[in-house]
């Protein structure tokens, strides 16, 4: 689980081919659809030049710096679906990781994104992996629907990555679940992948070596309310210890030993049709809850992956396949408000305790005298959702009250009601433009979203758990909105485009490049140029 940390890459022969024209390409043989949770477009910007692996291999390809997760819930959940179907939230149904339905008939009216919760006896918790929330089909849906010969196999460190990004249709699904990667079905490569991770967790991981660029980011920062410190870690964890291992190097390395091996399992790139891999790497997004994305420990995770995903690529070079990169993420993130105002970011803070859900509720229920807190929610922002048993003039005055209640606090930039956005005209223009409304309205499902939205200001964390989640993401601002785009294929002539472009754009770029016809007016987004030159991939 280390070898790959400070290996230097040897970049194999012939992989920097004189480029040609994107336009006139074959379909590439393989599509290799990466997402790393939480990679924002700043830490792709801030490390980019200490890449040497996969990721300066990414970087020397064509480059979307300003990619945008345009809407305003920048979730795991809603950030995925986007990626491979071309739609916003508002039209895939994904508004969130969970949603509340208070008339469904289970106690648990927590909907998680991929659950089925007709099943009887699961809950949010402890629920069932499906597709039945995500309403429109991916790239694998439509691969596999022109040419049933083609293959989808998605690998990813959350089963909702696996989810949303592999759609309705896939031949191999796998996700980690906690202490193993599991799915439907059997595979030897999974059962191999799941060998090589029991025999890791049964070892100590000594502390990781500080890569020189990361020695200036070994400091300890003192988290607000407590004795925690983050900042200088290093990855030291007790044999046994699951949790560091999940928010580490080693479970991506982990996800890309599963992904290789079905890959040589399932032959894919290697039959008549073009096939597609999904990988979602999910450590950075807990590295970056966990100790925040500024510390020893985001800068090591990093320079980590990029070793990973070069060892990873030469594996695919070796087989000759024509083979296309995208790499991409569901959202980014802020670091820790307590290094943010070291770093003279004064507004930085944790959000006030008043603005729970939980204590907004108990006011409304003592104002209104009712039996029960009439409010659901999760955090103090995003989604809220008032009791539809109500009658409907006392429940009228409780929504108001719970909007006035939010709009006079102080770490809240704006309350939006559902009646407000649903009146909204669809967000036009480019991403980086669109107001707070225009954010909320491609976030909005009319089914599922609540009777209003609470945004927090910027720097603001909506986590008021110290224990586990240190830094968080899901604002409508831009440090979670903005995304790197990357795509590479042997060949293609590399450029850097700094225009606003959205995520959705990136599956009907890949549906063009392999020649798949996709129904008009079915998706918001746009294909992407991939030729430098006066010629159009898009034609």
């Amino acid at each position: 689980m280390r070898s790959f940390l400070f290996a230097a890459l040897s970049v194999a022969a012939g992989i920097w081919a004189a480029p040609a024209a994107a336009g006139d390409a074959p379909k590439p043989k393989l599509v290799v659809a990466v997402s790393v949770d939480q990679f924002s477009a700043d830490l792709f910007g801030q490390y980019r030049r200490h890449f040497t692996g996969g990721l300066a291999r990414l970087a020397n390809g064509v480059v979307y710096s300003s990619g945008y997760q345009s809407h305003a819930a920048t979730e795991t959940c809603p950030g995925h679906a986007t990626i491979l179907t071309g739609v916003r939230p508002a039209r895939s149904g994904i508004i969130a990781n969970n949603w509340f339905d208070l008339r469904a008939a289970r106690a648990d009216k927590n909907i998680y994104c991929a659950e089925d919760e007709r099943v009887p006896g699961t809950s949010s918790e402890k629920y069932e992996v499906s597709t039945v929330h995500l309403k429109v089909p991916t790239l694998g849906d439509h691969m596999k629907r022109a040419d049933p010969r083609s293959r989808v196999a998605a690998v990813a460190g959350k089963d909702r990555t696996a989810v949303m990004m592999g759609g309705h249709d896939v031949d191999q699904r796998w996700w980690w679940s906690g202490s193993a990667f599991t799915g439907p079905g059997t595979s030897p490569a999974a059962a191999r992948a799941n060998h090589r991770v029991a025999e890791a967790l049964a070892r100590a991981q000594d502390p990781l070596p500080l890569p020189a660029p990361c020695v200036a980011r070994r400091r300890a920062v003192a988290i607000d309310g407590g004795d925690r410190q983050v900042g200088a870690g290093q990855f030291g964890r007790a044999a046994g210890n699951v949790k560091v291992f999940r928010a580490s190097p080693e479970l991506d390395q982990a996800t890309l030993d599963l992904a290789s091996g079905l890959r040589r399992e399932m032959r894919l790139g290697e039959g008549e049709a073009s096939d597609l891999l999904i990988v979602g790497l999910a450590a950075t997004d807990y590295v970056g809850h966990t100790f925040g994305n500024q510390g020893s420990e985001m800068c090591l995770h990093l320079l980590a992956l990029d070793q990973a995903l070069g060892e990873f690529f030469q594996e695919l070079d070796r087989t000759g396949l024509d083979y296309l990169v995208m790499l991409t993420a569901d959202h980014g993130g802020q670091d820790i408000p307590e290094r943010n105002r070291e770093h003279g970011i004064t507004e930085a803070a944790r959000v006030d305790p008043s603005l729970s859900f939980e204590t907004v509720g108990k006011r409304l229920k003592e104002k209104f005298r009712l039996k029960s807190s009439p409010l659901h929610g999760e955090l103090a922002s995003g989604d809220m959702y008032v009791d539809p048993t109500l009658k409907p003039r006392l429940r009228r005055k409780v929504i108001a009250e719970a909007v006035r209640i939010y709009r006079a606090h102080r770490d809240v930039a704006a309350v939006l009601t559902a009646d407000e956005i649903a009146a909204a005209p669809q967000p036009v223009g480019p991403p980086d433009r669109w107001t707070l409304m225009d954010r909320a309205k491609a976030s909005f499902d009319r089914e599922r979203s609540g009777d209003f939205l609470v945004m927090l200001r910027p720097r603001i964390v909506a986590y008021l758990d110290t224990k586990n989640y240190l830094a968080s993401h899901g604002s409508p601002w831009d440090y979670d909105r903005r995304v790197p785009i990357l795509f590479w294929r042997k060949g293609m002539a590399p450029f850097d485009q700094m225009l606003a472009v959205e995520t959705v754009d990136i599956m009907p770029t890949l549906a063009v490049l392999l020649k798949l016809p996709i129904p008009p007016g079915t998706i918001d987004g746009r294909c992407l140029d991939l030729d430098e030159g006066p010629e159009s991939s898009c034609r």
